[in-house]
């Protein structure tokens, strides 16, 4: 079957009903983005070592079970793509997020210009990753934060077949808001579907204009299987 190239997926996207979800949720779901050939390829680069920077064991760090990988430069060509061809979509909203939460910061038009301001402060590692969990595993709630410069939206694409490759192993993100519990929302994914959501924190709109609540994301206990999950995020690390 006849793929359409990435960048042609991506325009064909309804990015005015996308930009509503993230208003509202915070994230926004993006159905069969990736094709079940691309999904098993990528997973397939969790055994060429040499494609990694680092392997993290999330038990050593009190992160959850499992284990994850950050690539290294240079990056393999379809999560390459991936990072540069979603930027151009995602930065007019995270510049108007910042807007309305009165942060100065605004992200330029390209991702290469991105990175040049990372690497400039000393952020030169790459953050896109594979995670790999197995029967037990489970991922705790974090924000994949690595310095100073912020993209504040990021993507993650699950990889494998829910009820058929793995069991369990859910999509969580909770939210704090000022004065209330922290609200949880339980996203399921299907292979090859994309999840953009706000890595840290995003704006609400309240009685008294808009404020900031507090975002996180982890992945509930594998029950059988294995689960693999590729992580887009848009800056780079320290």
């Amino acid at each position: 079957m006849f793929v359409p190239p990435l960048q042609d997926r991506l325009q064909q996207l309804d990015w005015a009903c996308i930009e509503q979800a993230l208003d509202q949720d915070g994230w926004a779901r993006l159905e069969g983005l990736l094709s079940h050939e691309e999904c098993r390829a990528l997973s397939r680069l969790y055994q060429q070592p040499e494609l990694f920077r680092s392997k993290v064991h999330m038990a050593r760090h009190g992160f959850g079970l499992g284990e994850y990988q950050y690539f290294g430069y240079p990056l393999p060509d379809p999560v390459a793509q991936l990072r540069s061809d979603f930027y151009p979509h995602l930065v007019g909203q995270a510049n108007r997020w910042n807007q309305t939460m009165n942060i100065d910061i605004r992200y330029p038009a390209t991702h290469s210009a991105f990175i040049q301001r990372c690497h400039a402060a000393g952020q030169q590692r790459p953050t896109p990753l594979l995670l790999q969990y197995g029967p037990g595993d489970y991922n705790c709630l974090h924000q994949d934060l690595y310095g100073e410069h912020v993209f504040p939206l990021q993507v993650a694409f699950l990889l494998s077949q829910p009820e058929s490759d793995f069991t369990g192993g859910e999509l969580v993100l909770t939210e704090q808001r000022p004065r209330l519990q922290s609200r949880p929302q339980v996203i399921g994914l299907k292979q090859g579907d994309g999840l953009i959501f706000a890595v840290h924190h995003r704006p609400i709109k309240g009685a008294r204009g808009h404020y900031r609540v507090t975002l996180r994301h982890g992945v509930s206990r594998v029950h059988s299987g294995r689960r693999h999950t590729l992580g887009v995020i848009f800056h780079d690390a320290l």
